[in-house]
């Protein structure tokens, strides 16, 4: 039976390490490399809780890079990832498969609402792609539905277009489609 490696494992462990070799600089009067090791305990820290691919991801997204976002994603194993960051994965999997696969998009938003988002921004936004999906289904109870949910969930504010938009293709499908 072969054990599957779990990097989280190796940078935990570089992370303690780094942490009790600073301890003794600091016992024995070495400060500056004490420091320099207290600075690499945590980012080895960081790097564990976070994954940092993930945030590559995001960012591809952000600059509207699919491609090289699909590339790192496709390196990412969900089961390696913290129970709260495979939520983040599903949900940037349904925005990368918008493009292509409404069903798989559907079933990856749904996958990131099983398993757990932390934020309910994040929580509005996928239930916001479900209703615009929903929509494009002609389900206009369950978009509204959902729609309903994703306002509950914004608090801040931050979907209040994206919301107006969506409402807008649930009432009229042709008149969005001709301002696309």
């Amino acid at each position: 039976m072969r054990i599957p490696f779990d990097s989280r494992i190796l940078k935990i462990a570089l992370a303690a390490g780094a942490l009790a070799y600073a301890v003794q600089c600091f016992m024995t009067g070495y400060t500056g490399s004490g420091i320099g090791m207290v600075l690499l305990a945590v980012v080895f820290g960081l790097s564990a809780a976070r994954s940092l691919r993930m945030v590559l991801v995001a960012f591809r997204i952000q600059q509207q890079k699919m491609d090289k976002a699909r590339e790192v994603l496709a390196g990412i194993n969900p089961k390696h990832l913290w129970p709260r960051n495979r939520g983040q994965y599903w949900f940037l999997q349904g925005n990368l498969l918008l493009e292509f696969s409404l069903p798989e998009a559907e079933k990856a938003f749904r996958k990131a609402l099983e398993v757990g988002l932390k934020r309910d921004e994040e929580k509005a936004a996928v239930m916001l792609n479900l209703a615009a999906i929903q929509s494009s289904k002609r389900r206009t109870k369950e978009a509204k539905a959902l729609i309903v949910q994703a306002k509950r969930l914004d608090k801040k504010g931050m979907l209040k277009a994206d919301i107006r938009t969506i409402e807008q293709a649930i009432k009229n499908p042709q008149q969005v489609m001709r301002r696309r």
